[in-house]
């Protein structure tokens, strides 16, 4: 063996392999999107079809996850609600993620008494229940998703400016910050063209691992009946719906919905901790 061809493959068997959880856990939420996005294609039926005389059916040909109370098909409504449930903590995290980062990168880079605002104002956002801000929010301008989902981006964003700031500390003190400075580069341009992207990195890894949370989050609020409203298929309004349902021995209808939000919540958990500990590794 040459020894190019060494050097070539001792990077190889360095690398390390992926757990086989974070292989499966990933698999697994591969599927759960493809499903979201084939749901037109792979739903037997339509989410808001209404069939009365298949009233909480069982597991049959027909209705593989069974029926609600309405006689709609689980089936269908899981696969068209992965739809809100994943697109929704999205929009969240890039609401927050946005106010988080532009927060901890300014109290970072400015220091003084701007760092002691930003972290006051987070420190009382800590304090306040976050679950309480958010439904307070709900009360001023009504139920909805979108509202739910601004609500929780607000209530996100102190946690991802604490996690920015403390990032952004580390990485200002570099040296490359300093030379850019000696250049006459402003500190806005260093901060949006260098130092941020720099941060991107652990950013990601620590927004995946949120990314449960905020899933989680919602599905509480439609489940509270805050988020979601009739008819969509959102799971945590699924859950809610098919609550009565267990009264009378049924158990489908808040089961399958509560068991997609548990896997995919777990599923993010699993690769989001693998991923913030890789990405936080390579900065």
């Amino acid at each position: 063996m040459t020894a190019v061809a060494a050097g070539v493959l001792l990077p190889l068997r360095k690398r390390p392999r992926r757990p086989l959880g974070v292989l499966v856990s990933g698999a697994f939420l591969g599927l759960v999107v493809l499903a979201a996005v084939l749901a037109p294609l792979l739903a037997p039926y339509a989410p808001d079809a209404v069939d009365l005389s298949s009233s909480l059916v069982g597991t049959t040909g027909a209705h593989p996850l069974g029926t609600d109370a309405s006689g709609q098909d689980l089936l269908s409504r899981v696969l068209y609600g992965a739809r809100t449930s994943l697109i929704a903590p999205l929009l969240l995290l890039l609401l927050a993620a946005v106010l988080g980062v532009t927060l901890g990168t300014v109290a970072a880079w400015r220091g003084g008494w701007v760092d002691t605002l930003v972290s006051r104002i987070t420190d009382v956002m800590y304090a306040f229940p976050g679950l309480l801000f958010v439904v307070l929010i709900i009360a001023v301008f009504g139920t909805g998703m979108t509202t739910s989902v601004i609500a929780l981006g607000l209530a996100f964003a102190p946690t991802i400016a604490k996690y920015t700031r403390s990032v952004a500390l580390a990485e200002r003190s570099k040296s490359y910050i300093d030379a850019y400075r000696v250049q006459g580069m402003s500190g806005a341009r260093i901060c949006v063209a260098h130092l941020v992207p720099n941060l991107a990195r652990s950013i990601a890894g620590y927004l995946v691992v949120l990314f449960g949370e905020s899933l989680m989050s919602l599905a509480t609020l439609s489940y509270l009946g805050f988020g979601a409203q009739p008819p969509s298929s959102d799971w945590g309004l699924m859950v809610q719906e098919g609550q009565a349902a267990i009264v009378q021995g049924a158990l489908l209808p808040a089961l399958v919905p509560g068991t997609a939000i548990a896997a995919v919540v777990v599923a993010f958990n699993v690769v989001g901790v693998w991923a913030a500990d890789r990405l936080g590794a390579r900065r």
